[in-house]
Protein backbone atom coordinates (compact mmCIF):
# COMPACT_ATOMS: atom_id res chain seq x y z
CA UNK A 1 0.00 0.00 0.00
CA UNK A 2 1.33 3.54 -0.69
CA UNK A 3 0.79 4.55 2.46
CA UNK A 4 2.02 2.24 4.64
CA UNK A 5 5.62 3.19 4.52
CA UNK A 6 8.05 5.93 3.43
CA UNK A 7 9.77 4.13 0.29
CA UNK A 8 6.25 2.59 -0.24
CA UNK A 9 5.62 6.23 -1.08
CA UNK A 10 8.42 7.39 -2.55
CA UNK A 11 8.13 4.73 -5.07
CA UNK A 12 4.61 5.10 -6.11
CA UNK A 13 5.51 8.66 -6.26
CA UNK A 14 8.76 8.68 -8.97
CA UNK A 15 6.62 6.46 -10.77
CA UNK A 16 3.54 8.28 -11.62
CA UNK A 17 4.90 12.24 -11.35
CA UNK A 18 7.94 14.03 -12.16
CA UNK A 19 10.01 16.87 -11.55
CA UNK A 20 9.47 18.19 -15.02
CA UNK A 21 7.19 20.85 -15.97
CA UNK A 22 5.04 20.12 -17.94
CA UNK A 23 4.92 22.57 -21.04
CA UNK A 24 1.86 24.09 -19.81
CA UNK A 25 3.28 24.75 -16.73
CA UNK A 26 6.17 26.00 -18.65
CA UNK A 27 4.00 28.52 -20.77
CA UNK A 28 2.13 29.66 -17.56
CA UNK A 29 4.94 29.90 -15.04
CA UNK A 30 5.59 33.50 -14.15
CA UNK A 31 3.00 35.24 -16.32
CA UNK A 32 -0.43 36.65 -15.91
CA UNK A 33 -2.09 34.42 -18.29
CA UNK A 34 -5.86 33.63 -18.32
CA UNK A 35 -6.02 29.92 -17.91
CA UNK A 36 -9.05 27.87 -19.39
CA UNK A 37 -8.16 24.72 -17.08
CA UNK A 38 -10.78 23.94 -14.69
CA UNK A 39 -8.74 21.72 -12.56
CA UNK A 40 -9.48 22.45 -8.66
CA UNK A 41 -12.76 23.69 -6.72
CA UNK A 42 -13.33 26.66 -8.57
CA UNK A 43 -12.63 28.22 -12.10
CA UNK A 44 -11.28 31.62 -12.63
CA UNK A 45 -13.87 34.49 -14.20
CA UNK A 46 -13.45 35.01 -17.66
CA UNK A 47 -10.34 37.45 -18.53
CA UNK A 48 -9.36 38.14 -14.83
CA UNK A 49 -5.62 36.24 -14.60
CA UNK A 50 -4.18 34.01 -13.16
CA UNK A 51 -1.62 34.50 -10.40
CA UNK A 52 0.95 31.54 -10.53
CA UNK A 53 1.59 29.91 -6.80
CA UNK A 54 2.98 26.64 -5.32
CA UNK A 55 1.98 24.87 -2.27
CA UNK A 56 4.72 21.68 -0.88
CA UNK A 57 2.49 18.67 -0.24
CA UNK A 58 5.01 17.55 2.40
CA UNK A 59 4.83 13.77 3.55
CA UNK A 60 7.05 12.86 6.65
CA UNK A 61 9.11 9.91 6.23
CA UNK A 62 7.97 8.39 9.87
CA UNK A 63 7.66 4.87 10.28
CA UNK A 64 3.99 5.37 9.48
CA UNK A 65 3.84 8.02 7.45
CA UNK A 66 1.89 11.28 8.15
CA UNK A 67 1.15 14.34 6.29
CA UNK A 68 2.24 18.29 7.49
CA UNK A 69 -0.12 20.71 7.23
CA UNK A 70 -0.71 23.87 8.92
CA UNK A 71 -3.72 25.98 9.91
CA UNK A 72 -3.44 29.40 8.30
CA UNK A 73 -3.99 32.85 10.45
CA UNK A 74 -7.42 34.36 10.38
CA UNK A 75 -5.23 37.48 9.41
CA UNK A 76 -4.66 36.23 6.31
CA UNK A 77 -6.38 38.27 3.03
CA UNK A 78 -6.92 34.88 1.02
CA UNK A 79 -8.41 31.51 3.21
CA UNK A 80 -8.18 32.93 6.55
CA UNK A 81 -8.12 30.09 9.09
CA UNK A 82 -8.71 27.19 6.90
CA UNK A 83 -6.04 24.03 6.77
CA UNK A 84 -3.63 24.78 4.37
CA UNK A 85 -0.41 22.94 2.74
CA UNK A 86 2.63 25.59 3.20
CA UNK A 87 2.91 27.58 0.31
CA UNK A 88 2.44 31.03 -1.71
CA UNK A 89 2.44 33.18 -4.51
CA UNK A 90 5.45 32.28 -6.88
CA UNK A 91 7.55 35.35 -6.76
CA UNK A 92 10.07 37.27 -9.68
CA UNK A 93 13.37 35.18 -7.75
CA UNK A 94 11.87 31.79 -8.05
CA UNK A 95 13.17 29.87 -10.83
CA UNK A 96 10.42 27.04 -10.66
CA UNK A 97 7.10 26.13 -8.77
CA UNK A 98 9.73 24.08 -6.56
CA UNK A 99 11.51 26.98 -5.57
CA UNK A 100 8.43 28.75 -4.57
CA UNK A 101 7.37 25.79 -2.06
CA UNK A 102 10.24 25.61 -0.24
CA UNK A 103 10.59 29.10 0.17
CA UNK A 104 7.41 29.54 1.54
CA UNK A 105 7.79 25.98 3.66
CA UNK A 106 11.05 28.27 5.29
CA UNK A 107 9.29 31.33 5.85
CA UNK A 108 5.80 30.00 6.75
CA UNK A 109 7.13 27.11 9.17
CA UNK A 110 10.88 27.30 9.58
CA UNK A 111 11.02 23.92 7.79
CA UNK A 112 14.69 24.11 6.75
CA UNK A 113 15.19 22.38 3.02
CA UNK A 114 17.82 20.44 3.64
CA UNK A 115 15.19 17.97 5.68
CA UNK A 116 12.93 17.85 2.21
CA UNK A 117 13.01 15.69 -0.96
CA UNK A 118 11.22 16.87 -3.62
CA UNK A 119 9.32 14.29 -5.03
CA UNK A 120 7.01 15.04 -8.32
CA UNK A 121 4.43 17.66 -9.45
CA UNK A 122 0.67 17.21 -9.20
CA UNK A 123 -1.63 18.93 -11.82
CA UNK A 124 -2.40 22.52 -10.91
CA UNK A 125 -5.59 24.43 -9.26
CA UNK A 126 -7.20 26.92 -9.92
CA UNK A 127 -8.73 28.69 -6.46
CA UNK A 128 -11.54 31.19 -6.60
CA UNK A 129 -9.28 33.50 -5.70
CA UNK A 130 -7.46 33.65 -8.95
CA UNK A 131 -4.42 31.43 -7.99
CA UNK A 132 -2.67 28.75 -10.22
CA UNK A 133 -1.36 26.64 -7.71
CA UNK A 134 1.22 23.78 -8.73
CA UNK A 135 1.53 21.39 -5.62
CA UNK A 136 5.26 19.56 -5.02
CA UNK A 137 5.04 16.57 -3.92
CA UNK A 138 8.03 15.71 -1.25
CA UNK A 139 9.14 13.78 1.13
CA UNK A 140 10.41 15.23 5.04
CA UNK A 141 12.72 13.48 6.84
CA UNK A 142 13.08 13.95 10.75
CA UNK A 143 14.30 14.93 12.76
CA UNK A 144 13.40 18.93 12.16
CA UNK A 145 12.57 21.91 14.25
CA UNK A 146 9.61 23.52 12.72
CA UNK A 147 9.19 27.43 13.80
CA UNK A 148 5.88 29.20 13.03
CA UNK A 149 5.25 32.44 11.13
CA UNK A 150 2.49 33.57 13.17
CA UNK A 151 1.63 36.58 10.90
CA UNK A 152 0.41 33.30 8.21
CA UNK A 153 0.21 30.07 10.57
CA UNK A 154 -1.31 29.27 14.05
CA UNK A 155 -0.43 25.88 13.65
CA UNK A 156 1.40 22.88 12.26
CA UNK A 157 -0.06 19.35 12.49
CA UNK A 158 0.34 15.62 10.98
CA UNK A 159 -2.52 13.50 9.89
CA UNK A 160 -1.69 9.91 9.26
CA UNK A 161 -0.98 9.12 5.54
CA UNK A 162 -3.19 6.36 5.71
CA UNK A 163 -6.45 8.05 6.50
CA UNK A 164 -5.81 10.62 3.68
CA UNK A 165 -5.10 7.64 0.81
CA UNK A 166 -8.37 5.73 1.74
CA UNK A 167 -10.96 7.07 -0.44
CA UNK A 168 -13.93 6.08 2.04
CA UNK A 169 -12.38 9.38 4.24
CA UNK A 170 -13.15 11.63 0.94
CA UNK A 171 -16.04 13.43 1.59
CA UNK A 172 -18.11 14.96 -1.47
CA UNK A 173 -19.87 18.42 -0.20
CA UNK A 174 -21.23 21.39 -1.06
CA UNK A 175 -21.90 25.28 -0.70
CA UNK A 176 -23.68 27.48 -2.22
CA UNK A 177 -21.29 30.53 -3.18
CA UNK A 178 -22.77 33.70 -4.71
CA UNK A 179 -26.18 31.64 -5.89
CA UNK A 180 -24.30 28.78 -7.12
CA UNK A 181 -23.58 25.15 -5.86
CA UNK A 182 -20.24 24.53 -5.74
CA UNK A 183 -18.83 20.99 -4.74
CA UNK A 184 -15.71 20.17 -3.27
CA UNK A 185 -14.01 17.34 -1.20
CA UNK A 186 -13.52 17.15 2.60
CA UNK A 187 -11.80 14.85 4.49
CA UNK A 188 -12.73 15.94 8.78
CA UNK A 189 -10.02 14.62 11.01
CA UNK A 190 -11.47 14.95 14.68
CA UNK A 191 -11.46 18.25 15.28
CA UNK A 192 -9.38 19.80 12.14
CA UNK A 193 -12.13 20.28 8.96
CA UNK A 194 -9.88 19.38 5.90
CA UNK A 195 -11.30 20.79 3.01
CA UNK A 196 -11.58 22.88 -0.41
CA UNK A 197 -8.71 23.02 -2.21
CA UNK A 198 -6.50 21.20 0.62
CA UNK A 199 -8.42 18.26 0.30
CA UNK A 200 -8.98 18.53 -3.58
CA UNK A 201 -4.90 18.27 -3.95
CA UNK A 202 -4.89 15.86 -1.26
CA UNK A 203 -7.09 13.67 -3.46
CA UNK A 204 -5.45 13.56 -6.58
CA UNK A 205 -2.95 12.47 -5.18
CA UNK A 206 -4.67 9.56 -4.55
CA UNK A 207 -6.02 9.27 -7.69
CA UNK A 208 -3.07 9.37 -9.34
CA UNK A 209 -0.99 6.96 -6.90
CA UNK A 210 -3.77 4.94 -6.17
CA UNK A 211 -4.11 2.31 -9.04
CA UNK A 212 -7.15 1.09 -7.85
CA UNK A 213 -8.61 4.75 -8.37
CA UNK A 214 -10.82 5.52 -11.08
CA UNK A 215 -9.89 6.75 -14.05
CA UNK A 216 -12.60 9.81 -14.18
CA UNK A 217 -12.32 10.44 -10.38
CA UNK A 218 -11.42 14.08 -10.95
CA UNK A 219 -11.26 16.20 -8.25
Amino acid sequence: MIADSPDAFRLAVTRRLSLDLPQMQQDLFGMGATSPLDEGDHTVNEGRPARPAAVLVPVVAREEPTMLLTQRSSDMPDHSGQIAFPGGKIETDDATPLDAALREAEEEIGLARAHVQPLGYLLPFLSRTGYFITPVVALVHPPFELELNPREVTDAFEVPLTFLMDPSNHQKQHREFNGQRRHFYAMPFGERYIWGITAGIIRNLWERLDEAAPADASA
